[in-house]
């Protein structure tokens, strides 16, 4: 059974990840878009094997990009799916989804929100609150836009959202190089998103204690920049390895929890610090 949806995948030099992902979606999706940023490895190489339908865009931020793919791409069929290069789709969610669309969909349900399951050094990270951490991945064309966020960003769907008990596979980095690099630079746009008000006609997730999962962490978020700068981190980092349990995910779960749960939160304070300090300067 082929189901009526259409992924798409941003990719930049993801020759290591791209045929995995790939691999997980064959035989069962409809079509396969492919939007790269120029890669310059063997990622377009190996997409081709997979589909035909591959596009190239100058990358600004996740958000344009992605909304520039859901504005541009001559999709035909009526739900879209959103995954990254580094992701699998388990054969639990791929059942699921079979089973939902042998079916009617019932009209007023536009879009379905999935758990990433996260593989740090080979290692599934369970506990420090870092799972279930639900992301709507699939949506109704034309209910769907990528929130205007330099960072973490998530997709906003329009009307009812259900969540499917079943996982996405994420697979965080293939070195501590890699994931270093990566969250140095996540952290500059995340201190600059701070400075940036969240008021206005800009597009985001709305922070609701009572909302879905997406919103209640989006809450817990703003709860978290209210408290004192840098002594948060240490309070996070304590927070998810005691009292969360982060301490059961072992080695590799020690140095997850500690680089991403205290070092890129001390890493985004003090950039933010340094803003404000050059501000007062000029």
């Amino acid at each position: 059974m082929t189901l009526p949806i259409s992924v798409i995948i941003l990719t930049y030099n993801e020759e290591n990840n791209i045929e995995d992902c790939l691999n997980s979606l064959t035989g069962w999706i409809r079509e396969i878009f492919i939007v790269d940023s120029y890669s310059t490895d063997r990622t377009l190489q190996i997409a081709e094997k997979y589909t035909d339908k591959i596009y190239q865009h100058h990358f600004e931020n996740y958000s344009r990009q992605r909304n520039w793919a859901l504005e541009t791409l001559p999709i035909k069929t009526d739900w879209i799916m959103n995954i990254d290069a580094d992701h699998r789709i388990t054969a639990e969610l791929k059942n699921k989804l079979l089973g939902i669309f042998s079916d009617k969909i019932d009209e007023e349900i536009n879009g379905y929100i999935a758990s990433r399951r996260t593989i740090f050094m080979g290692r599934w990270i369970h506990y420090g609150g870092h799972y279930p951490v639900y992301h709507a991945f699939l949506f109704r064309r034309g209910f769907g836009i990528c929130e205007n966020k330099l960072y973490d960003q998530h997709f906003l769907v329009k009307g009812r959202v259900e969540k499917i008990p079943c996982d996405i596979i994420d697979i965080i980095s293939d070195s501590i190089t890699r994931f270093t690099e990566r969250h140095n630079h996540w952290a500059s746009l995340e201190a600059s998103e701070q400075l940036i008000s969240n008021t206005g006609n800009r597009s985001i997730v709305e922070p609701r204690i009572s909302g879905h999962e997406i919103e209640k962490r989006r809450y817990k978020r703003e709860i978290y920049y209210k408290l004192p700068l840098f002594a948060r981190a240490f309070l996070f980092f304590i927070y998810r390895y005691i009292f969360k349990l982060g301490f059961l995910d072992g080695k590799e779960g020690l140095i997850f929890h500690f680089l991403q749960g205290f070092w890129f939160r001390f890493l985004i304070d003090a950039k933010l610090y340094e803003i404000k300090k050059q501000s007062i300067k000029k």
